[in-house]
């Protein structure tokens, strides 16, 4: 049972994957994948040496057939003679021969089970009797032994990976497009290899949408506690994407785990070069690691929340935060900074502008402000300017005076452990009062989850805001790289996107997240902040308000120029705010992945492309030259339809 207030890692089972062990008392052990192709020794090689001297400690390569397979020997022992000793797991769909020829020259091997015996999937209404489901099963049974009997000879590990977006016909069928679906493909290979007594074993479930990822993955822990094994657990968001929105979202859903303890092994998944992917993990892993030790929080968990099934907490609104509305973005500006046109025209403006004790000479139009309570007390007591979207905020101290103030939004600052006789009063008077919870807890999740859990015990339905302040500087850039032995560091920018967004991830998640408001204490540029916000937003399923782009990192399956693409697909959908598009480098899972997406574009083979509206193919095997202008096309048309 998972500690909602205290940090606990996972106690699992320890996986043996050549020297490297995962699980158990282990660090959490970082990974990438090569994009190159593995019929390409020197290449691949080549490619590999980067990731592992970036950090990474286990290198993947795809496997599309047995020349791949035979050619990791190759690579292996090419590796070993410069003295990279990092393991090597062999990627594999489709085909289960291969997996048996991958076995015998990598330290690991990933099946899917989504398509390792079952066919392909084709999104078909396909119905099973259970004598016909138990036939399909036997039959995945039958073709496991020898697979198992190779890795048991050759002390060679499994990792079984499900993806949301590769779930077979006959799981669907039965279990639907879920969570449970996904968690049950796990399971029944799980029991399979229990059987035959093979525990060398790493799990992932994967997907591009966090909500089902994270849900996915704390259902599946559930799942195995229940029928007593205890496997460590390879985490990541799959084509989450490139740039600060694919370092956004892999933290939110990694992070959210990592943060109640899941997770021995992750990788974070950018459509970048791989070794880029490395620092970003192992950035995650250091700040996740300092939850360890903290101080004990004395919490209570409310009986009504379910963490494997949650819901939004049942707020009251107060103006347009909490009830139904989406959830706001707060902002800290200075009086001459807090007019709506700093942010560029393009991107979302805060909902709210916090501007302390002083209000800007000039309010923008529709803008909204939040003022130190006493400062708004003496401009409403002056009567010299109109406080129309001005609203107050309260420390504890100042809760007397709530009551003195008209305002049909009011906010007061909030920590766990304060005593609460009279902020729970105040509260339950006052539906109006927006609780901002702030912490300075060495555990951010588990102390501002204990505030939450405290106001659903009391009843109390006032809505939170998160508040979390970090402290980053371009300073701290200049001082890593001078001290990194590494290829490559984090900058200050991103090391505040990753830590927000795992503080944040599991908060969303638990549908406790009615607003955020991000502070920084360094030379950050404020719309860096801001943006960050509502991409953190976006990432957690919870307020649209740009494109998303679910592209997959590439591999040896790729098959076009995949960042080139996305470039100019971004360029040109830039601006249709909402909209999802699926870049994908080829139809392992193309079609799967994107089934939340409007649009997709999906590589077919060699410089073709096809072309998907949500997951029905409308155009097949495009000229890679031809292909971006025709998803523009496909778009455009269905918009002119509307």
């Amino acid at each position: 049972m998972i500690d909602l207030f205290n940090f606990e890692r996972r106690k699992t089972s320890v996986t043996h994957v050549g020297a490297l062990n995962i699980g158990g008392e282990n660090p959490v052990r970082v990974q990438s994948m090569t994009t190159t192709s593995t019929d390409d020794t020197e290449g691949s090689v080549a490619q590999a040496k980067r990731i592992i001297d970036a950090g990474g400690e286990l290198v993947r390569l795809t496997t599309q057939g047995k020349r791949e397979a035979e050619n990791l020997k190759n690579i292996n022992a090419q590796l070993r003679a410069d003295n990279y000793m990092a393991p090597l797991c062999a990627d594999v769909h489709f085909n289960a021969n291969v997996a048996d020829v991958a076995a015998l020259y990598a330290e690991k091997v990933r099946i899917n089970p989504g398509n390792y015996v079952d066919p392909a999937r084709t999104f078909k209404k396909l119905e099973y009797t259970d004598e016909e489901y138990a036939q399909e099963l036997q039959k995945i049974e039958d073709r496991l032994i020898p697979f198992i009997n190779i890795c048991k000879e050759n002390h060679t590990a499994v990792r079984i990976g499900v993806n949301h977006g590769s779930l077979s016909d006959r799981i669907r069928n039965r279990y639907g497009d879920t969570p449970e679906g996904i968690v049950e493909s796990c399971m029944e290979f799980l029991r399979i290899f229990r059987k035959y007594d093979f525990h060398d074993i790493v799990i992932s479930i994967k997907s591009s949408n966090t909500v089902v990822m994270v849900r996915s993955v704390r259902l599946l822990v559930a799942e195995m506690d229940k029928e007593g094994m205890h496997y460590p657990l390879h985490l990541g968001v799959t084509e989450a994407g490139e740039g600060e929105d694919g370092r956004i979202k892999s933290a939110v859903g990694i992070g959210a785990l990592l943060a109640d303890g899941i997770g021995d092994t992750i990788r974070v998944s950018l459509s970048e070069d791989p070794e880029c992917e490395i620092p970003v993990a192992k950035h995650l892993t250091w700040y996740i690691r300092r939850h360890e030790k903290h101080l004990l929080i004395p919490a209570e968990q409310y009986d009504g929340f379910d963490y494997l099934h949650p819901n939004r907490r049942e707020t009251v609104a107060a103006g347009n935060i909490g009830g139904e509305n989406v959830p706001v973005v707060i902002a800290t500006r200075k009086a001459d900074q807090a007019t709506a046109e700093v942010s560029s025209p393009e991107l979302p403006k805060p909902d709210y502008i916090y501007v302390q004790g002083e209000l800007p000479e000039k309010l923008g139009k529709k803008q909204k402000y939040i003022l130190d309570y006493d400062a708004y007390m003496d401009l409403a007591n002056s009567g010299k300017q109109s406080l129309e979207n001005v609203y107050p905020i309260f420390p504890v101290t100042g809760m007397p005076f709530i009551s003195a103030i008209n305002s049909d939004v009011k906010f007061l600052v909030l920590k766990f452990g304060t005593p609460s006789e009279e902020f729970l009063a105040c509260l339950k008077t006052h539906p109006e009062v927006v609780v901002v919870c702030m912490t300075s807890h060495q555990n951010r999740l588990g102390d501002q989850r204990a505030l939450a859990h405290q106001l659903m015990i009391a009843g109390v339905k006032n809505p939170i805001i998160f508040a979390q302040m970090y402290q980053h500087s371009t300073t701290e850039e200049k001082e890593e790289s001078s001290n990194s032995q590494q290829a490559e560091t984090t900058t200050a920018k991103e090391k505040f996107q990753l830590e927000s967004a795992a503080d944040m991830g599991a908060l969303m998640m638990d549908g406790l997240t009615d607003g955020i408001w991000l502070m920084n204490n360094g030379n950050l540029s404020q719309e860096d902040v801001e943006q960050t916000a509502f991409g953190i937003l976006q990432a957690g399923r919870l307020r649209m308000v740009k494109t998303e782009y679910i592209s997959c990192p590439g591999c040896g399956r790729t098959l076009y120029d995949l960042r080139t693409t996305i470039a100019r697909i971004k360029e040109a959908t830039k601006g249709m705010t909402g909209l999802k598009v699926g870049i994908m480098g080829c139809i392992v899972n193309g079609p799967g992945e994107m089934a939340d997406a409007d649009y997709g574009y999906v590589g077919a083979g060699p410089k073709k492309v096809s072309l998907y509206r949500k997951q029905v193919c409308v155009e097949h095997n495009i000229p890679e030259e031809e292909a971006v202008e025709r998803l523009l096309a496909l778009i455009k048309a269905d918009q002119n339809k509307a």
